[in-house]
């Protein structure tokens, strides 16, 4: 059976007991039909993983003991960010989850000239709280235990000029040359 972890945005500590986000509750007692006793795993973006029991489940919550920490390392050695283009609907959560599992540090949407999709300052704030829980859904299912950062919107130019690698990628979908023919990094 299938490990059931959960993102807490909180400090976790060895026998601390603590009660879940009422998202993660309700998903834990209504759809996984989880019970007391039952185990799972919780993870805060510290890089570790802990063995959580459920202490008690019901329609005002779910409280669960922590248990011991497990250092997780699954991280990529390369601080890899992703400078991506919002993409309407669907697609811009596909791509942010893809990066994650990827292994992805860093995700800033920009805004471009050709950008579809063009959001005002309140749907800007709804879209950039959206899509820090998709990012945080594909930590809880990849397995991975440090959550990305996702920027709010800004204008390409902005982003460009505040890129400090010395090594940057723009990947072409229509380019002449394939990644492949590139020289060894």
């Amino acid at each position: 059976m299938r490990t059931t972890r959960i993102f807490v945005d909180q400090s976790l500590r060895t026998g601390k007991r603590i009660a879940l986000p009422e998202d993660a509750a309700v998903h834990l007692v209504r759809v996984l039909r989880m019970q007391p006793g039952d185990a799972c795993v919780l993870f805060n973006g510290d890089g570790g993983d802990y063995a959580a029991t459920i202490v008690s489940a019901n329609k005002r919550g779910v409280e669960a003991d922590v248990g011991a920490r497990r250092e997780i390392d699954n991280e990529s050695p390369l601080r890899i960010t992703l400078v991506q283009g919002i993409a309407r609907g669907e697609k811009m959560d596909w791509i942010l989850q893809k990066a994650t599992e990827l292994g992805v540090t860093e995700v800033l949407p920009v805004n471009s000239d050709r950008s579809e999709v063009k959001l005002d300052a309140e749907r800007a704030v709804k879209r950039l709280a959206h899509w820090r829980s998709v990012v945080v859904s594909a930590c809880e299912q990849s397995g991975r235990s440090r959550v990305p950062d996702v920027a709010g919107a800004q204008p390409l130019a902005n982003v460009a000029n505040g890129l400090g690698s010395t090594r940057r990628f723009l990947l072409d979908p229509e380019a002449a040359d394939a990644i492949a023919t590139m020289p060894a990094l």
